[in-house]
């Protein structure tokens, strides 16, 4: 859909002008969220990811592509935060949100280092 808008001069002229777009949907979202307007959070949030894909497009990445990847990176990611915390002993549901946080860090040090 987006690519026939574009055809018809229904578009951004470039990435950086739809990715001021994210700010308003962002907000947008929010205050759906605040207002707790459970159907305009829905439509709100269809918004946000419909221009993240625009712009995606005129960043010429697929879009499809790049969310597999970003799901392939924290399935990678989340399976070393479970190995970290068995070598440790330890009991992720007893972990707090920080402890987590800080080992997630450990391991895309580690994985961001390893491709270095």
């Amino acid at each position: 859909m987006q690519g026939k808008a574009a055809l018809a001069g229904f578009d951004w002229p470039d990435a950086g002008s739809a990715s001021l777009k994210l700010v308003e949907e962002w907000e947008e979202l929010q205050a759906a969220r605040s207002a707790g307007d459970e159907d305009a959070v829905r439509q709100e949030l269809g918004d946000l990811l419909f221009t993240v894909v625009n712009v995606a497009r005129l960043l010429k990445v697929d879009a499809e592509e790049a969310l597999r990847a970003a799901v392939d990176k924290f399935m990678r990611r989340f399976q070393g935060i479970e190995a970290r915390v068995i070598d440790r002993g330890l009991n992720m549901s007893e972990l707090s949100l920080e402890d987590l946080d800080a080992i997630w860090d450990e391991v895309k040090l580690q994985e961001t280092t390893k491709y270095q």
